[in-house]
């Protein structure tokens, strides 16, 4: 069995490879995510200036979803950011998934993202 320390150190290094290749530009900036058990986080990052455009999780006050270690919480925090996005004028980004699998709540925040009408 892989221990916690282990797996994210792991997930860290398969990140650093991923950034290595895709940055974010002031028009299509970074969509980046980060899941913790409880918790799922979203950012746009313009990497040219090094700044977060806009950013929702599931511990935002907007957030009106029960919880946000599920499927269900990770598309909420996705139709969020893209409804953030919309309102900053972003409308395509670069998707980067942070070193997780693009499965389960990584791909729920995805399908949310472009339901609220942002491209990658």
């Amino acid at each position: 069995m892989i221990a916690k320390k282990d797996a994210n150190e792991r997930r860290k290094r398969r990140h650093a490879r991923v950034r290595a290749k895709i940055s974010g530009t002031a028009e299509r900036p970074r969509l980046n995510v980060y899941r913790s058990n409880q918790n799922i986080y979203a950012q746009l990052i313009d990497d040219g200036k090094g700044v977060t455009l806009c950013a929702a999780s599931s511990l935002d006050k907007s957030f009106t979803g029960e919880g946000g270690g599920n499927k269900t919480a990770a598309r909420e925090v996705g139709k969020l950011l893209g409804a953030k996005a919309a309102k900053a004028g972003i409308a395509e980004c670069v998707f980067d998934r942070g070193g997780y699998l693009y499965h389960g709540r990584v791909k729920e925040l995805a399908d949310g993202a472009r339901e609220a009408g942002l491209r990658f």
